[in-house]
């Protein structure tokens, strides 16, 4: 398949009606209202606060790990992409990941927000088989301000289960991630590949 539809399969989806608002500087989310003594609360945890923070140069988020959890994984056995490590995602995108079929799982992402506010981030997975999509996903992560310690924000998706059969089991499964604001900007693009096996 072809880059276009790629892009096209990895662009988010719309909600008729809704326009995002105009970007903000830290400065102006912070003079917002800022007779609310509990709107103020809020933001302060976000790390708005006004004179706080210059608009700060670079990406405005940082992707720093992608993970994949099971209960079923063995003791000490885990998977991680570390995003931010490129020698370590290079050898995740010419290794494929080994999936036990048939299991529940649940992804997680941890990312940072370095500076300005982010509004409807979201991922957005496409796997495909053999260049035919076999499924999407797309996950709102949500809206975020720099954390007021520098600290990374964790985000658990829901359940799934992986596939299973002889069907299944054949070929390798190449899958495209990205994480995108309400704006369109994308913060990260990144590909990965696995294989789905009796056991892990």
């Amino acid at each position: 398949m072809s880059g276009h539809d790629d892009h096209e399969d990895l662009k988010p989806s719309s909600t008729p009606g809704y326009k995002p608002t105009a970007a903000k500087s830290l400065d102006e989310y912070a003079k917002l209202d800022a007779e609310d003594e509990s709107l103020a609360r809020w933001k302060a945890s976000l790390g708005i606060s006004a004179g706080g923070s210059a608009a700060g140069s670079g990406p405005k988020v940082t992707v720093l790990t992608l993970e994949l959890l099971s209960k079923t994984l063995p003791a000490g056995k885990s998977i991680v992409f570390q995003l931010n490590n490129p020698a370590s995602y290079e050898a995740t995108k010419k290794n494929p990941v080994i999936i036990k079929e048939g299991i529940e799982y649940n992804v997680r992402i941890t990312f940072r927000v370095n500076h300005s506010v982010v509004s409807g981030v979201r991922f957005i997975q496409v796997v495909k088989r053999a260049g035919i999509k076999v499924d999407k996903l797309e996950q709102m992560l949500g809206s975020y301000g720099p954390s007021p310690e520098g600290q990374h924000y964790t985000k658990d998706f829901e359940s799934e289960e992986s596939p299973s059969g002889m069907i299944a089991r054949s070929g390798t499964y190449d899958v495209k991630s990205r994480v995108v604001d309400d704006d369109g900007e994308v913060f990260a693009d990144f590909e990965w590949h696995f294989k789905l096996a009796k056991e892990w």
